[in-house]
């Protein structure tokens, strides 16, 4: 993610913090500052906002090294302010799988509770926090820390998307059902229960819970609208739309020619060829940089993407679709045998949705 820094790849995955969450630790310290609190008590507060985090990050890991159990990766854990993101390659369909991956990020919270409990014991501290409730302090930090992952357990296992406890009714739902009907019977609960939270923040005037209420209800019709989407894809291949008519480019030429091409037709996204091999590929974006840096005399072998990776025409084109979403739709070379046939984009993915949904809508009629 833009503006992050990387912290380093425990487990082999790499973790970010998005630069905003230092805004969130100079916000309390501000706090604590104004109030009155000295320095060295002003900073238990931010170092429980880090512990908390350390929380968040190992519930992550939980979903990510789940995932890996079952082939699939992580590209990277972002920490934010308002929580993290472990960013799967893609969500198990099988529904067994799913509900491990999903189950697995709320229960590492469990397991982190239960030390702090047996901690707490051990020590003869209160298993409530003690206090007002709005200031941490040395006394209750690891009984407010315990409090934290208790709702965080809860919390995620609200069944809505995308919460855990969504993907978890998914699964189970899956279990008896095809997916796309598990996930439009998830989706419309969780639908049911943001309407809930919208209401109780109007009736009690907490606009956090409003805006809970929006994020479960967007988060559940882009689910099912994804799901569906995908279901379309399903039991055709990459050859089946496979691109052939575009115009190959030679690592020699210059943006010159590639911006004549462009401003002449529709074709925005290009395949390097040098001797039919796949080289590199270009698209709109890497066009517009280079002619920021070198002007139309620049080398296309200059600006190119040179992380090429291919498809084979018998993939699924559920694999292709992921492919290119990953690649942050540029064109994907389509290669056979180690040559060269074709190339695939989001765009002809997404007009390919258009004509199957148009076609589906009139049997459906």
């Amino acid at each position: 993610m833009k503006w992050s820094l990387f912290l380093g790849k425990p487990w082999g995955i790499k973790l970010y913090i998005h630069w905003t969450f230092l805004i969130l630790i100079a916000w309390v310290l501000y706090t604590q500052l104004s109030q009155g609190t000295p320095m060295p008590e002003a900073l238990i507060p931010i170092g429980f906002v880090l512990a908390v985090f350390a929380c968040v990050t190992l519930h992550e890991y939980g979903h990510a090294l789940a995932a890996r159990r079952f082939g699939v990766g992580t590209k990277q854990i972002t920490l934010l302010p308002i929580g993290g993101v472990a960013s799967l390659e893609k969500i198990p369909e099988k529904p067994r799988e799913e509900l491990i991956v999903a189950a697995a990020g709320p229960l590492v919270n469990v397991a982190i509770a239960l030390v702090l409990a047996g901690l707490l014991y051990a020590l003869g501290i209160p298993l409530l926090p003690s206090g007002n409730g709005e200031s941490i302090s040395g006394s209750n930090f690891l009984a407010s820390l315990l409090a934290v992952n208790i709702i965080l357990v809860l919390f995620n296992l609200i069944p809505a998307f995308p919460m855990d406890g969504g993907r978890m009714l998914r699964a189970l739902l899956a279990l008896r059902m095809d997916r796309t009907v598990a996930t439009r019977w998830a989706a419309s609960i969780g639908q049911f229960f943001a309407i809930l939270f919208a209401l109780g923040g109007l009736l009690v005037g907490n606009p956090f819970l409003i805006f809970i209420g929006v994020f479960i209800y967007l988060g559940a019709q882009a689910e099912y609208q994804n799901v569906s989407s995908t279901s379309l894809l399903e039991g055709y291949k990459v050859r089946d739309i496979t691109m052939h008519s575009f115009t190959p480019i030679h690592p020699f030429d210059r943006l010159e020619k590639v911006v004549r091409i462009m401003l002449d037709g529709q074709e925005d996204h290009f395949v390097v060829l040098d001797n039919d091999q796949v080289v590199g590929t270009l698209s709109k974006r890497e066009i517009i940089s280079g002619l920021n840096k070198g002007g139309e005399e620049i080398a296309v072998q200059q600006v190119m993407n040179k992380a090429v990776q291919a498809v084979d025409p018998e993939q699924p084109l559920e694999d292709a679709m992921l492919i290119l979403q990953q690649q942050k739709g540029q064109v994907v070379p389509v290669v056979q045998a180690g040559r060269f046939v074709g190339m695939l984009d989001l765009e002809n993915i997404s007009e390919f949705l258009l004509v199957q949904t148009a076609l589906k809508q009139r049997e459906d009629e």
